[in-house]
């Protein structure tokens, strides 16, 4: 299998009329998802997109996602899936980067304009020759001047993807980062067929299965957790355009969800609408659910417990980063599940603890966890340098710091990164710093992450500001909510007169961390 659209290909051809995507009442089958897909492919193709070229997406789940992505993939080109709640800057800036030659936007609506933020972004980047506007209804010809995806739909379709390497690139998945801007994490067809096959195998996925997705699909997790790994087993997905706890609870017994996949966030919500359900509804989905899983954070234990307490359901929890697929190590079925653990390296993956000198650590030792296998990817795309400080001898550096005990289980116990994950999320400090930063009043800014009891992790801006100025922390939110997405504005603002340095200088995050924790507490 040389191209990840392989997949929807063959499950289309084995199960043609099988439900593959279900949006309220709309059902979808496989082999119009597979049409759609290979319309769109055809479409690209005559548009002058050749293999190999970056061809970005911004959609948020709803069906018209999977018919873009597949239909990229199928033309041969790298899908570059963008977050949904970017600002035209910042669209801007992943347009430039992945030297994006076309561009396929939602129209949006009135309370999240992804459309006009789009094509004011696509406005800004010559080198990006294409734009699509994805329209709910796929019949409309025209949007605001500008072609739609009905163009690309009403000619002529592939018989089969166009064929790639396994070490071709399929995806460019934007992510974290310490320093500078987000970098994309560029994925092979290799890299993901083998995370959704191995997803399927561990999580025992097979064409029975209904998946509720709840995750934004242009995360890795949902991408991957959902997506490709259903698509891979024939299995049907429920789409949410986004989350909401008690519609969440509602789907899950009116489309008898049999896999949900969520971050700790969302449980946390789940939890505390549990008391609605109808005495019926708790009962069907019992009945249903067969499994969880969740990612993007560590998930408290009196969660867990409580979820799978109400719904009588096993929740599992793994790891993984854009850069690995992203599963790299997973709580299994067949084995014990320890409450703290992200598990075992699973099939054709290691793991190791090292120390700064990338020496191998015994059980019990914290250092950093690398891996190594058939999920890392070939590195960060038109990046060598930033590449070459995580990718060393084969192995990449996650800059998490880890343990394993003696029976093999892997536990995260910090992060080295300087990064915070929000509902599962992440957020980059530095990039927020740099914004904080324009501001006219404000002098020096350092972003940490804080404890919340929903989001696991909050925003907060701990700022210094010029001689002579006064900032409401309410401005400064308001201001900063203004150039940043939604989940990455800083919720909590703290003026400082002065901040916990280094002898060189560097601001000590982790002693201002505890500095707030003192302030918290009065002491």
């Amino acid at each position: 299998m040389s191209n990840l659209a392989d997949f929807l290909y063959r499950s289309a051809a084995v199960y043609p009329d099988k439900t593959a995507i279900v949006f309220g009442d709309l059902r979808i089958s496989y082999q119009v998802l597979k049409d759609a897909a290979a319309s769109i492919g055809k479409g690209l193709q005559q548009q002058g997109i050749k293999p190999g070229d970056r061809v970005a997406m911004s959609c948020p789940n709803i069906p018209q996602f999977l018919m873009v992505y597949y239909g990229i993939l199928s033309a041969g080109a790298a899908v570059v899936p963008l977050n949904i709640l970017l600002k035209p800057k910042e669209i801007a800036y992943h347009l430039t980067d992945s030297q994006a030659v076309a561009f396929l936007c939602f129209e949006g609506s009135d309370e999240l304009p992804l459309g006009q933020f789009g094509l004011e972004a696509f406005q800004q980047v010559s080198s990006c020759e294409h734009f699509f506007a994805i329209t709910g209804d796929l019949k409309t010809e025209e949007w605001r001047g500008e072609s739609t995806l009905s163009a690309l739909l009403s000619g002529s379709a592939l018989d089969d993807p166009q064929d790639r390497g396994a070490n071709d690139t399929a995806a460019i998945l934007y992510t974290s980062g310490t320093t500078g801007r987000p970098k994309g994490a560029e994925l092979t067809h290799h890299n993901l067929s083998m995370n959704a096959l191995i997803c399927s195998d561990l999580l025992m996925t097979d064409v029975n299965d209904t998946h509720l997705v709840v995750m934004p699909l242009f995360h890795t997790f949902a991408q991957t957790a959902h997506m490709l790994h259903a698509v891979a087993s024939a299995s049907t997905m429920v789409l949410m355009v986004r989350f909401d706890a008690s519609k969440t609870l509602k789907l899950l017994a009116q489309e008898k969800i049999t896999f949900f996949a969520g971050v700790p966030t969302m449980y946390i919500a789940l939890n505390g609408a549990e008391a609605e359900l109808s005495k019926d509804d708790r009962q069907i989905i019992t009945d249903s659910l067969r499994l969880c899983i969740s990612g993007g954070g560590p998930m408290p234990l009196e969660v867990m417990k409580a979820f799978e307490g109400n719904f009588k359901v096993t929740i599992l929890e793994g790891y993984g980063l854009s850069e690995t697929s992203p599963v790299a190590c997973f709580n299994t079925l067949d084995q014990e599940r320890i409450p703290g653990s992200i598990g075992r390296p699973i099939p054709g993956v290691a793991l190791k603890v090292i120390d700064d000198g990338g020496n191998a650590l015994p059980f019990g030792q914290d250092g950093e966890l690398a891996i190594r296998g058939h999920n890392v990817m070939k590195g960060y795309f038109n990046k060598p340098e930033q590449t070459a400080e995580v990718l060393k001898g084969g192995w990449f550096y996650t800059g998490d710091i880890a343990h394993r005990d003696e029976a093999g289980n892997y536990y995260i116990v910090d992060r080295k990164k300087d990064l915070i994950i929000r509902g599962g999320f992440n957020v980059y400090p530095r990039e927020v710093e740099e914004v904080l930063l324009a501001h006219p009043d404000i002098m020096q800014a350092a972003v940490i992450g804080v404890p919340d009891d929903y989001y696991v992790e909050e925003i907060m801006a701990c700022l210094i500001l010029h001689e002579g100025c006064e900032l409401p922390p309410e401005l400064v939110k308001t201001w900063a909510r203004q150039q940043l997405g939604d989940y990455k504005y800083p919720r909590y603002v703290r003026i400082f007169q002065e901040f916990p340095l280094s002898a060189t200088g560097k601001i000590l995050k982790r002693e201002l961390r505890e500095l707030v924790k003192r302030e918290d507490k009065g002491q």
